[in-house]
């Protein structure tokens, strides 16, 4: 069994103190162990952040973003090899996890675009001889903390366009799978990045509250649980920290009578049951419009369900992998126990699924629900497992008021042929990413992701042009050269034009 190292200062360290176990959902067996760091470890990733910090703001953007340049290569020529670890730790298909590559490498080479989004702006001739420009400078030391959900794709939310903003970033990923997380790191000095910019430390609460507390990191990125997620920003901001923290998620699918439900019905498939419903921007509720469009939803959605696809991860042309844990399964099943106590009509029960050869695994089937109200507590809470749940409305301003009135707002979809429904959604849905026929609407990585309510904390979203706003501070420089022959007399009121 192989022991999983810190990445601090260029150097794989080890630290002697706790350890936590890595499994293979897929078998149930423990293959790794990492460590998970003292605060003196932390503060070892700090120093070496803070000892490069200075040459590294001082490295023109356009070297920074040659660095991105030959990471984005490295990254995609290990791509098998990425994914390879993600299938074995998280137990997502290897299809999905290169998908979650190829989304976090988009984000990579928005951060190649360092000398075109880090300029500044000018003005000459504010006021007589006088010229006024602004300029984006670095934090200095930030970090993030990272989901056991996207081992790559989160991470490279992150530290790519941090670094080239000009910081030094320290990571903490999840420590249920840390493999390609350290490995993509790896990949990120062999592109050529100075040692101590980036470092990454494998722990648990004390390496969250280690990094909270410390008061030279200036910023954190938090993706994760709503509760982690307040708890981080409340801590965190009491401290003078800069804070974006993406919490939890209940994302509704709206089916409206004109959908094409075929279409909608394939969407839901993959948004409802792709990564086992492991995604914050998974669809776990489909709102119909109307009994025959819930009626007829169901009746395609039953034997698809029962014909997903279900084995070991690494293995080809899969649906689902297992769950990341055994208790993550557990937990799944007793929401479903839950909604059938509720008084819900559970249509398709994914319970006791056994994969053979793999009977220790922690494996799920998809279940399906039908009749779901919200006072349930499995449409209030997120599920985090393959459940999809139907609810059944009477008119589009009845799915909106649900959506409204629920405490998350990270995503959400609407299938309709009707531009009206369409626009009327878009424009008064409280929620902060919405598709319009599109299943999972995580915008490109020159927009900005993130939700609204409680799925958010901090005023700005994660990666694309928020993501630059976060990790620099803006400098107004307003610069006057007297002219020698000219002589200006004292002035007491308040200076204007």
């Amino acid at each position: 069994m192989s022991l999983i190292q810190h990445l601090i200062n260029g150097e794989l360290v080890n630290d002697s103190g706790r350890s936590a176990d890595v499994y293979n959902p897929s078998t149930g067996h423990v293959i790794h162990q990492v460590p998970l760091a003292s605060r003196e470890t932390i503060q070892q990733a700090i120093d070496a952040a803070k000892a490069a910090f200075p040459a590294w703001r001082n490295t023109p953007a356009a070297k920074r973003a040659q660095v991105m340049f030959r990471f984005k290569q490295l990254l995609e020529q290990n791509e098998a090899r990425i994914s390879q670890l993600i299938s074995e730790e998280h137990g997502k298909t290897l299809e999905d996890a290169a998908g979650e590559l190829k989304r976090g490498i988009e984000n990579v080479e928005y951060a190649c675009s360092a000398p075109e989004i880090l300029k500044g702006e000018y003005s000459r001739n504010v006021g007589p001889n006088i010229d006024a420009w602004s300029d984006f400078q670095p934090l200095g030391v930030v970090a993030g903390i990272t989901p056991f959900n996207f081992p790559a794709m989160v991470p490279l939310w992150m530290y790519p366009l941090a670094i080239v903003c000009g910081n030094c970033f320290i990571l903490k990923p999840s420590e249920r799978d840390p493999s390609s997380t350290l490995l993509i790191a790896q990949l990120l000095q062999e592109a050529g990045l100075p040692k101590g910019v980036l470092s990454v430390v494998h722990g648990d609460k004390g390496a969250v509250d280690a990094l909270i507390e410390a008061p030279e990191v200036k910023a954190l990125s938090f993706v994760g649980s709503t509760p982690i997620a307040e708890y981080i920003y409340s801590e965190a901001t009491k401290r003078g920290k800069r804070v974006q923290a993406l919490g939890g998620a209940k994302n509704h699918a709206v089916l409206m009578p004109d959908a094409d439900l075929d279409n909608a019905v394939s969407a839901l498939m993959g948004a409802a049951y792709g990564s086992c419903g492991e995604r914050c921007m998974a669809i776990s509720v489909a709102v119909c419009v109307g009994d025959q469009v819930a009626d007829a939803l169901i009746a395609k959605l039953v034997p698809q369900v029962k014909a997903l696809k279900i084995g070991a991860g690494t293995s080809c042309g899969l649906d689902m992998g297992p769950l990341v844990t055994g208790q993550a399964r557990d937990k799944v099943s007793g929401y479903i126990e839950d909604g059938v106590s509720a008084g819900a009509k559970l249509v398709v029960d994914g319970r006791g699924l056994s994969v053979a050869g793999h009977e220790e695994g922690f494996f799920l089937g998809g279940s399906l629900f039908d009749r779901v109200t919200p006072e349930m507590r499995i449409y209030k809470e997120e599920i985090f497992g393959p459940v999809l749940c139907v609810v059944r409305v009477n008119s589009l301003e009845a799915a909106m008021q649900l959506i409204n009135d629920h405490e998350y707002g990270n995503g959400t979809c609407i299938f309709t042929r009707d531009g009206e429904a369409a626009r009327l959604f878009c424009d008064e849905i409280e929620v902060g990413m919405v598709g319009v026929n599109v299943p999972l609407p995580v915008p490109v990585a020159y927009h900005s992701f993130g939700g609204w309510k409680r799925s958010l904390f901090g005023d700005l979203h994660a990666y694309g042009p928020d993501g630059v706003r976060f990790y620099t501070r803006r400098k107004a420089i307003t610069q006057r050269w007297p002219q020698r022959a000219s002589h200006e007399a004292s002035q007491f009121a308040f200076p204007s034009l």
